[in-house]
Formats: C-alpha cells, sequence, structure tokens
C-alpha cells in the first residue's frame, strides 16, 4: 500500500518569490520522494522548476538523495547504539561531487538534555551543541564552532497549542533571527511561517522579512 502526500512552499522576501513541491509516497519500509525546489518566478506568470531531487530513505538506516540538476548524489547511513542505558544517536554523510564526509553524533542524557557534535573529515570544521528543554515547552541550545572559535545561541518555545517561536543570535556575524512557525490561524493541513533577520552590526535598522506558506495534501 502507498500513501502519498503533496506538499507546497510559497515564499516572499523582497521581490522574490519562490515555489517549492514535494510529492512522498511509502511502499513498504521505504520512503521515496520527489522535490522540485529553488525556483524563482518574479510576476507569478512563469514557473522554471531549476532543481529535482529524488530520495530514497529507509528511516533510522539510510537516505540516499539524488539531484538530477547537479547530477549529484549524498549518501547518509545512521544508527542507533545505548551506552551504560544512555542513548547515541550516529550518522554518516558523504558528498560525491563536494568530496567531503561528515559525521554527526548525539548523546541523549535524558528527555530534556542532549548534547551533539558535528564534524567534517579532513578539516577543522567541528561544532558542539547542547540542548536543554524546559518544562517541554522551552528550548536552549548553545553552540560552539571550533574552527571558527564563535558561539551561537538559538531560543525556542512552543505556544498557543503548536505554533513556535524562535530566535537565534550568532555573535560573529552579529545577526538575530526571529521565526514564528504558525498551525493555529490555518487548517490542520497548512502552516505559516514568518521569519525576520536583524543585522546587528549595521544597527538597528528595518530587518529583512520573508513569509513561507505550506500546505499538505493527502491522497
Amino acid at each position: 500500500m502507498m500513501n502519498a502526500a503533496v506538499s507546497f512552499i510559497g515564499g516572499t522576501n523582497g521581490n522574490k518569490k519562490g515555489l517549492s513541491a514535494t510529492l512522498a509516497a511509502n511502499p513498504g519500509d521505504l520512503k521515496l520522494r520527489a522535490s522540485l525546489s529553488d525556483t524563482n518566478f518574479s510576476d507569478g506568470s512563469t514557473l522554471n522548476f531549476d532543481d529535482l531531487l529524488l530520495s530514497v530513505e529507509k528511516p533510522g538506516s539510510f537516505i540516499i538523495d539524488f539531484d538530477i540538476t547537479k547530477k549529484d548524489v549524498q549518501f547518509q547511513f545512521m544508527n542507533t547504539f545505548k551506552v551504560e542505558g544512555k542513548q547515541i544517536n550516529w550518522s554518516y554523510s558523504h558528498m560525491r561531487n563536494d568530496h567531503r564526509t561528515v559525521l554527526d553524533g548525539t548523546f541523549v542524557f535524558d528527555t530534556a538534555n542532549k548534547l551533539s557534535a558535528r564534524h567534517e573529515l579532513g578539516s577543522f570544521n567541528c561544532k558542539l551543541k547542547y540542548s536543554y528543554v524546559h518544562r517541554g515547552l522551552t528550548t536552549f541550545e548553545p553552540c560552539y564552532d571550533l574552527e571558527k572559535k564563535s558561539w551561537d545561541l538559538a531560543v525556542s518555545r512552543r505556544i498557543l497549542g503548536g505554533d513556535l517561536i524562535k530566535a537565534n543570535y550568532e555573535t560573529l556575524s552579529q545577526v538575530l533571527g526571529v521565526e514564528w512557525s504558525c498551525s493555529s490561524l490555518v487548517n490542520e493541513d497548512g502552516r505559516v511561517k514568518v521569519l525576520a533577520s536583524f543585522n546587528l552590526a549595521e544597527g538597528f535598522h528595518t530587518p529583512k522579512l520573508s513569509v513561507q506558506s505550506m500546505w499538505n495534501f493527502q491522497a
């Protein structure tokens, strides 16, 4: 039996408009997905789908992405095991065209505390992130970049039965991002996301704004 879902995302940022579409099916233990993305059109009259991605996934085991446009393939393998009763999640990703291999690992202390590490093999690119969930609603995520020797901080909170407000500050670039992901004002098949970006290095100016609307259709 196969279940299909179609998702549309439309966004605006200044004069730019974008549209992406995803078609997913679940035959047996696999998930198949085809995505059209990075599509820009100025007046909405012409659609030029310029990025096609095909994916095969077995949840908890592997994901293979085929980028048809760039003629590239990305492999990701993941697994979970326990040490002294604590869960460890890890994944191995390889990007063929970029010749990059990335290792990700997460040590789960409990339901509220996690420590994650991400390292790109053959480079100094390594990030450490700690995640703390307070009373199941507010999440604090400080992150340290060993290569750039800089801190980032993200704070998010769930409100109104599912809506999410998130703020992220990058100390190196001095950019503050604020995001509101809302489902309470639309039906259960849709979601609206509003994003604002402030460059504090330039002082307090009008932020860069973007709006995305997402709609899912089950077949």
